[in-house]
């Protein structure tokens, strides 16, 4: 059998990066402040993580104004979808792979 840990893939190392996939998985768009709380990290922290995603062409950025007021969302391109669905499976076997019975 092959071993499921290659199909693992290094976008989703960080901890953050595999929350922020994790939440933008389950909803269709999420704002950066949302982010920040559900995760509980920094501005800049995530500003970091959310560039390197972006840069893998894993997420899109859409910037607009609501009212005056900024607001950065973000949403999973089928690119990122696919990727992550592929990286939760290889996690789902290597797991089935070594449970005991």
């Amino acid at each position: 059998m092959k071993n499921p840990i290659i199909n693992l893939n290094k976008s989703f190392e960080s901890l953050i990066r595999l929350g922020i996939m994790s939440i933008l998985i389950v909803n269709d768009r999420v704002d950066f402040n949302t982010l920040k709380e559900d995760l509980e990290t920094t501005d800049g922290n995530l500003a970091s993580h959310i560039k390197a995603l972006e840069a893998d062409e894993m997420i899109n950025v859409t910037k607009q104004f609501i009212g005056r007021k900024p607001n950065t969302s973000y949403k999973l391109t089928s690119k990122g979808r696919k990727a992550f669905i592929d990286h939760l499976d290889a996690l789902e076997k290597l797991l089935r792979k070594n449970l005991k019975p």
